[in-house]
């Protein structure tokens, strides 16, 4: 009888470094400095780019960094994540926003591609509700 192959772990410090950031997404609102962490990348499954941002008060922008990975998934960064924990402590953000999923094309409208226009590098999110991950049309 030949023994079942168990799947892959990730290191216990990766899934720490994520289980803190998540856990502080489920917190209640716990006053400003908020920061929201937003993942990106070709299509649902596969995260290249993450955005944090420290938003104030009165919801201004103080801060805002972006990490990007093409050899891996960031969210199982560890380095990544580790300097995304210390950005948010950098900043003393007092609550953390973060969707629960890959929220749209890693490229910039505007920047990366023409205004008005899809990606076309990313034609999963052509015509896709990034908040759902519906199709839409």
């Amino acid at each position: 009888m030949q023994a079942k192959s168990r799947p892959k772990r990730r290191p216990r410090r990766t899934r720490r470094i994520r289980d803190i950031l998540k856990s502080g997404a489920r917190r209640r609102f716990r006053g400003h400095p908020v920061a929201t962490i937003a993942y990106y990348g070709p299509d649902d499954k596969l995260a290249t780019k993450v955005a944090v941002g420290i938003l104030e008060e009165n919801d201004q922008l103080v801060a805002l960094r972006r990490w990007y990975s093409e050899e891996q998934d960031i969210r199982f960064d560890q380095g990544v994540n580790q300097q995304i924990l210390e950005f948010i402590q950098k900043h003393e953000a007092q609550s953390v926003a973060m969707p629960d999923r890959i929220i749209g094309c890693a490229h910039e409208e505007g920047i990366d591609y023409p205004e008005g226009e899809v990606c076309p590098q990313c034609p999963f999110w052509a015509n896709r509700d990034r908040w759902t991950g519906e199709v839409i049309r």
